[in-house]
């Protein structure tokens, strides 16, 4: 998502919040616009993602870190954790761990976005451009375990190990028993969809 007018005005908001300074620069802004688009996917548009993105900015120290892409990593992992804390909280047991998932469930084998004919550029692309709210609507749909593990797998890009000790230890006392071979399990079945969606949407044009 760029900066500048093209911000979501709550995502400027944030940023600002948490910003210590005046006038910050465009890369911190980048990143607090990302957090936004990426905690409003997970909990939802409004002020809670505004202070998910505080949150994360004041945890991270985004602001002050020299290494751009380290400073995306630590701000993508604080405001994952408190996402995770607050969803728990919202809705104890939404991110159980599956129980007998079965391997064969999901139409896709392998647990990555090519698999469902889309690149991670395309995607970023779709959440900012104008098929935002076709995305967005896309994932209110899917249960939360489902888009919650899709998010932090597809869009905050981490890995799967990342993904089960994250929702282990984030996700409330029925989460617990998240192992890898769940989050693929469950990422497959969002990809599935994802895949359903993508080929509707190019029958509709």
């Amino acid at each position: 998502m760029p900066p500048g007018s093209n911000l979501p005005k709550e995502s400027a908001t944030a940023a600002q919040a948490a910003s210590p300074i005046a006038g910050m620069d465009d890369a911190v802004e980048l990143i607090a616009a990302q957090l936004y688009s990426m905690a409003s996917m997970m909990v939802g548009e409004g002020e809670q993602s505004v202070r998910l993105v505080e949150h994360a900015i004041a945890n991270a120290e985004v602001s002050a870190c020299h290494d751009l892409e380290e400073a995306r990593r630590s701000g993508r992992r604080a405001l994952v954790a408190a996402a995770l804390d607050l969803l728990a909280k919202r809705n104890p047991g939404s991110l159980t761990a599956p129980d007998g998932l079965e391997p064969a469930s999901a139409c896709i084998e392998d647990d990555d976005l090519a698999s469902a004919g889309i690149s991670t550029a395309e995607l970023e692309k779709m959440i900012g451009g104008p098929e935002r709210e076709r995305v967005r609507s896309w994932l209110e749909s899917l249960p939360a375990a489902q888009r919650t593990v899709f998010v932090l797998r597809a869009v905050a890009g981490f890995t799967t190990s990342e993904t089960a000790t994250l929702l282990r230890t984030h996700g409330g006392p029925q989460a617990c028993a998240w192992t890898p071979e769940g989050v693929r399990g469950v990422f497959r079945q969002g990809l599935c969809s994802l895949a359903s969606q993508l080929l509707h949407a190019s029958v509709e044009r």
